[in-house]
Order: C-alpha cells, then sequence, then structure tokens
C-alpha cells in the first residue's frame, strides 16, 4: 500500500450487487478496507479477491452494446447514480437513480469509444477465441483524455435499463434474437427522442441493514400520471397487498420533452407512493438540469 498513489479503488473481484466498490484515501483506509473484503468477508465469496484500481477523476456514463460475436449494436447513453445520499454523498450502491441519455456523451466520445475500446475489445476478445454473444455494459468515467472504462459487465445495468428501455421504440426480443443468430449487423434501433429519468426508492438503512415487510400504498395513483412506469425490485405480496421485501424496493422512470420535465414527472410520481421508512435521492438528474442551465445563453 506504501507504494500507491492515494486515492485508489478497491473493488471486490466478484458479484456485490454494485456495491463492492469503495474509494480509499490513505494506507490506513486501504489496509482496513482489504481486511473487511478478505478476512471478515464483507461481501461474501465476492471479496475473496480484490482489484486495486487507479482512481480517475471525471463523470461517469453507462453505455449497453448488443454483441453477436463479431459485431455490435449500441444503445443509447445512461448516466446513474451510485452514492445512497443527496450530493453524491454517502456510501456506494447498486443505484440510485438514473436519466438519459447521458448529458456527458457526444458524437466525438461515441467515435472515441469505438475506436479505443470496443473494436480493440472484440478483436481480442476473437483472437482469444471467445465468440462473446450477449449484453455487454461497459461502465465508463469521461476523464479530462476521453472516455476510460471502469468495469465491464455482462448484464443490464440496474437502474440504468428502468431508464432506456421506455426510450426504445423498437421491438426488445428480434434484438435479443439477432445476437444470438449473428446478424446484429443488419438492426437499427429506433429511439423515442424524449429523455428519461428513474428515481429509486430504497428501505431506510439501504445498503447497510434495513427493514423489510412495509406495506406499500399509492402504486395505482403514481401510475395513473401520464408517461410514468413503475418498476418492482425488492417488494413481495402479502395477504393481498404489496409490501417491501428488499433494499432497493422500487423503481419510477418517467419520460419528458426535456430532462427537466422528466425529471419533475418522475418526482410527482415518487410523491405519490408511501411506505414506512421510505428513503429516496432528491437530486437525481439535477446536474443534467444544472448542466442545461448553464448552457443557456
Amino acid at each position: 500500500c506504501e507504494r500507491l498513489k492515494f486515492p485508489v479503488v478497491i473493488k471486490a473481484d466478484g458479484l456485490a450487487l454494485g456495491k463492492g466498490v469503495i474509494i480509499t484515501a490513505d494506507v490506513a483506509t486501504a489496509q482496513s478496507t482489504i481486511d473487511e473484503m478478505m478476512n471478515q468477508h464483507r461481501f461474501g465469496d465476492a471479496g475473496r479477491r480484490i482489484v486495486i484500481e487507479e482512481f480517475l477523476r471525471g463523470t461517469e456514463c453507462s453505455l449497453h452494446a448488443l454483441v453477436d460475436g463479431k459485431n455490435h449494436l449500441l444503445l443509447e447513453s445512461a448516466s446513474d447514480h451510485k452514492r445512497a445520499l443527496d450530493g453524491d454523498e454517502g456510501p456506494n450502491t447498486g443505484g440510485m437513480g438514473a436519466f438519459s441519455p447521458a448529458n456527458n456523451w457526444n458524437n466525438k466520445l461515441q467515435s472515441q469509444f469505438e475506436t479505443e475500446i470496443m473494436q480493440p475489445l472484440l478483436h481480442g476478445l476473437l483472437q482469444e477465441g471467445i465468440k462473446f454473444r450477449g449484453l455487454l455494459y461497459p461502465g465508463l468515467i469521461i476523464t479530462s483524455e476521453g472516455p476510460r472504462v471502469l468495469e465491464f459487465n455482462c448484464r443490464f445495468g440496474d437502474p440504468e435499463t428502468q431508464a432506456l428501455l421506455p426510450r426504445m421504440k423498437s421491438d426488445l426480443l428480434p434484438l435479443l434474437e439477432a445476437t444470438i443468430d449473428g446478424t446484429i449487423d443488419k438492426c437499427a434501433i429506433e429511439w423515442d427522442t424524449r429523455a428519461a429519468v428513474t428515481v429509486v426508492l430504497a428501505s431506510a438503512g439501504y445498503p447497510d441493514k434495513y427493514e423489510t415487510g412495509k406495506s406499500i400504498s399509492g402504486l395505482d395513483d403514481a401510475a395513473k400520471l401520464e408517461d410514468v412506469r413503475i418498476f418492482h425490485a425488492g417488494t413481495k405480496r402479502d395477504a393481498g397487498k404489496i409490501k417491501t421485501a428488499g433494499g432497493r424496493v422500487l423503481a419510477v422512470t418517467a419520460l419528458g420533452s426535456t430532462i427537466e420535465a422528466a425529471r419533475a414527472r418522475a418526482y410527482e410520481a415518487v410523491s405519490r407512493i408511501h411506505f414506512e421508512n421510505c428513503h429516496y435521492r432528491r437530486d437525481i438528474a439535477l446536474s443534467a438540469v444544472a448542466a442545461n442551465i448553464d448552457k443557456l445563453p
């Protein structure tokens, strides 16, 4: 640790529900984090091996690509909010909200991503005899030198997907079939030009200890709002009622002509949903709204 340049990022090498990433500012914190992961089994088997990475400064962006073994088709961009509390404070979570399109992504960055990251990756996989078919989800950070990869996932992002799919006007099933059949290069996706904002409702205490079994009300009232979709996560049916059953309970997504309109509609829907000890961030997509204001003449 003494040879590292701080801050550094320490990651559990296995699946940790999006919570296995710790940014450490000094040697003592790094050593205690490694001990918690590897010896105290903070993340179970996921922390038996760890990855130590350089800390990169910039803003994050999530991309998804359908890969058929040789070719790929990019989905629209998205950005998520990983920290538990407003102002990007608190511990990392699986994600407390998202919006699409990402306000820090453009055609120049996409061209750089294709040339410097995606094409070399697929070429390298083929050289190693790996014909990957499926969904590739690179988590990126946009630095002063362009996009850099934080991690690759072989799954849809959560909650980015809840912001992406309501914008997808094309049928998803034929795209998945083309991914299997090796014909994704013949496909295109039609997107709704409107923005989407997703707000996650969680049990208080998440991502640490939290209580479950709380009755949820207002779901039907929230769903009546135009262009609003409610995605269930940590919920269950119990004696005819819907109750909380996990850390992240619901994701509420709204579409709008602008990111501001989508955000206002999403929070209107959230205000109609109630359960004891409900927690959600109140600044989802606020950075994108502020960026739009800054662009005004």
